[in-house]
Formats: C-alpha cells, sequence, structure tokens
C-alpha cells in the first residue's frame, strides 16, 4: 500500500499537514524531533561507554583475583635433603 507513494504524494501530504497544522506547530513539531534524537543519541554513547567501564573493572578485578591466587599457590615440592 505504502509503496505507490512517489514524490508528489509525498509532497501532498507535507502540505495537508502545513494547513491543517500551520507552520509554527510544525516548526515546533520538529524541533522536538530533532531533540528526541540528539537525546536518543547521548543516551546510546552513554550506555556504551558505561558497559566499556565496567568491562575494565572486571578484567582489573579478574586479574587481581588471578594474582591473589598465583600467592596461595605455592611450591611443595620436598628439598634436596628429603629426596634418595
Amino acid at each position: 500500500m505504502l509503496n505507490n507513494i512517489g514524490l508528489p504524494g509525498l509532497l501532498l501530504i507535507a502540505v495537508v499537514v502545513l494547513v491543517l497544522f500551520g507552520r509554527g506547530k510544525v516548526s515546533s513539531l520538529m524541533g522536538e524531533v530533532g531533540k528526541g534524537i540528539s537525546s536518543f543519541k547521548k543516551g546510546v554513547k552513554e550506555g556504551s561507554e558505561e558497559v566499556e567501564d565496567s568491562g575494565r573493572e572486571l578484567t582489573a578485578e579478574m586479574k587481581s583475583e588471578e594474582a591473589r591466587r598465583d600467592e596461595k599457590l605455592r611450591d611443595v615440592t620436598p628439598d634436596d635433603q628429603n629426596r634418595v
């Protein structure tokens, strides 16, 4: 159904919307849409930064845990004097 809308159809829709709502209302509506898009992009950027930060924290935690585990592992082989 919407596949047959061409440039003339889109222009007609734009003119009808402009006549119904007026120039000021359409302009403010488009401004709000722009603000919403920029807010969405900002949220996505902050979310990805948060994921990267938590990944770094997890990596650092794993490294410190590995170091603690290595400290606990000690060589328990007998000394040379106990060998036969």
